[in-house]
């Protein structure tokens, strides 16, 4: 079971559970082609749609059973910039999982990599997994290289593996085990 005190801080960062004062910043990566571009969700058409995919990110703030998702924003100096995801897959096997989505206004300033090392550390040393994974589009150059500069090891590449968005696409799977992971400066604080 995993009950973090929020908000979580790291270096540069604080990653806290979602609000409905949220909906402009989650509505401006949900309604940009480049964010959604390689993840599941078709791009907003208007706020609508963003409150809708906000309400389902709200209250996901503890893990008590396999299966459930922890979804925090990820803020910076008071702007939300993106949100983080572990969900826990399986108790008995001790397997998770990370994601992350970054507005791209802010990009290229390793904001993926501290705030998803962040969860990291809570999947090993708060919840007490033995190996968590992290997946992408192999076309997603900046999702593999977050992955990698966390210490995550490439573990398969599945050549068109599903249908995604109306053409088959590849998959790249990432992994780390807990015996691995090397906790870094930039991580809880």
């Amino acid at each position: 079971m995993l009950r973090p005190t929020y908000p979580i801080r790291t270096r540069r960062l604080v990653l806290r559970p979602f609000t409905r004062d949220d909906l402009d910043a989650v509505h401006a990566y949900h309604s940009d082609p480049a964010v959604v571009r390689y993840l599941y969700w078709e791009v907003a058409p208007d706020r609508a749609a963003s409150s809708r995919a906000l309400d389902g990110k709200l209250g996901h703030t503890t893990l008590t059973e396999a299966g459930q998702s922890l979804i925090l924003a990820v803020d910076h100096e008071g702007v939300l910039v993106g949100e983080v995801v572990l969900k826990w897959l399986d108790r008995q096997h001790g397997q998770g999982e990370i994601g992350f989505v970054l507005n791209p206004a802010y990009q290229g300033n390793g904001y993926a990599t501290e705030a998803a090392g962040a969860l990291l550390e809570l999947a090993f040393d708060g919840l007490g997994l033995h190996r968590v994974i992290g997946r992408c589009d192999a076309r997603n150059t900046g999702s593999a290289k977050v992955m990698e500069r966390l210490g995550m090891r490439r573990e398969a590449h599945f050549v068109q593996n599903e249908k995604f968005k109306g053409e088959w696409g590849d998959e790249f799977v990432y992994a780390v085990l807990a015996s691995e992971y090397q906790r870094s400066a930039d991580g809880l604080g």
